[in-house]
């Protein structure tokens, strides 16, 4: 056992005090006042009195004072601690699990004044706490939040439903582009092969439209094959623009309707070496460029809009007013990926555009494109 340094281990000694005069009494008579608990000051509570439940107060008395007293055996020390300890007591009644009927142990806390007294009331039996009442109030209580939590998660789920048909209802409808991609077959490779590859004289005719007086040579279609550039046979002045040169081309005679009834003008443009594609957009009063390559010229919607006033004063005697039209960017466009596949380009926004198709094609779809555009015109349609 470790030893204690305190001053309790050292026989108490007395000593003598000088007297004042609240000591004597009379003539010259003196009594000694009596000692109090002060005097001898309790020891500390040891930690182990708390925390071990076979603490040995005997044996720490001993351990104080060498050999306990059969009058005393450490009472006084156990007195000073507990009167220590009831200047603020509090006392912890505990009910069974049998007397709540559910749950832990309920541990109540109360103020006392006199340990004994507090004592007695801990020991006296107490009646039987009832907590049914309470605990069905509890039940009760809970069901209803489970009922409404019911509620809840059902007009939760009715909301996800109604958002999902919102969200369906405005989604654009799928697109089918297998019509678009649909492989040629071997008698269709072949009869390709032929026109694109096979001899015979360039100026020969392979495909005529006599409504509206189109011949197609083979020397034409050698442009569709790979890695070849589409010719260009648009008329121009000198100034870059001759209305007089291209208004043949739009007769009532040779389209069937004139181009102020349509909604959508598609203008292939060449500027040299390449092509790109401007859209007169009739309804909507607007011009559209797409070029292959990324680029914008507001030059060409320039032009664009003398020929549509021009155009429709000739063949509908009609006047528009084009300066309050404007340009429309058009983003979000596949482009080329090589130097000979903008015409190819151009035409394919001309095919997804006028079915109002996203451009969901790439620079991988060229050589099918190239194809399908000769059984095209060969078939005088476009599928």
């Amino acid at each position: 056992m470790t030893a204690l340094a305190s001053p309790f281990l050292l026989p108490h000694r007395r000593r003598k005090r000088p007297l004042d005069d609240s000591h004597f009494h009379g003539p010259q008579r003196h009594r000694r006042r009596r000692l109090g608990p002060a005097a001898f000051p309790c020891p500390p509570i040891p930690p182990e009195a708390a925390s071990s439940p076979a603490f040995d107060m005997g044996g720490f008395v001993s351990f104080l004072r060498g050999k306990p007293r059969h009058d005393d055996a450490g009472l006084g020390v156990y007195r000073g601690w507990v009167d220590v300890r009831s200047r603020d007591l509090s006392v912890a009644t505990a009910m069974d699990d049998d007397d709540a009927g559910f749950g832990p142990r309920l541990v109540v806390r109360r103020r006392v004044g006199d340990p004994r007294k507090a004592a007695l009331e801990a020991a006296a039996p107490r009646p039987r706490v009832k907590m049914e009442p309470y605990y069905k109030g509890a039940l009760e209580k809970a069901r209803s939040y489970d009922k409404r939590l019911g509620e809840l998660a059902s007009q939760v789920n009715l909301q996800e439903e109604k958002l999902a048909e919102l969200r369906k209802a405005a989604e654009p409808p799928k697109e089918d582009l297998s019509e678009l991609f649909t492989p040629l077959t071997a008698e269709e490779e072949n009869e390709v092969h032929k026109c694109l590859f096979g001899r015979g004289s360039s100026t020969e005719i392979l495909a005529l439209h006599e409504p509206s007086n189109i011949e197609v040579s083979r020397e034409k279609f050698r442009c569709l094959r790979p890695t070849a550039w589409l010719n260009d046979e648009l008329a121009c002045g000198k100034n870059g623009y001759d209305y007089k040169s291209v208004k043949r081309w739009t007769t009532r005679r040779r389209l069937g309707y004139e181009l102020i009834e349509c909604d959508k003008i598609f203008v292939p443009v060449h500027k040299d070496v390449h092509w790109c594609l401007a859209v007169i957009n009739m309804k909507e009063r607007t011009f559209q460029y797409l070029d292959s390559l990324g680029c914008v010229d507001h030059h060409v919607s320039r032009v664009l809009a003398r020929y549509i006033a021009e155009e429709v004063k000739d063949k509908s005697n009609k006047e528009i007013d084009t300066s309050i039209w404007h340009d429309e960017l058009v983003d979000d466009i596949p482009l080329q990926q090589n130097g000979w596949d903008c015409g190819m380009f151009m035409l394919k926004y001309i095919d997804f555009h006028s079915r109002g198709l996203s451009m969901s094609f790439s620079q991988e779809n060229m050589e099918y494109f190239r194809k399908r555009t000769v059984m095209e015109i060969l078939r005088l349609r476009a599928d």
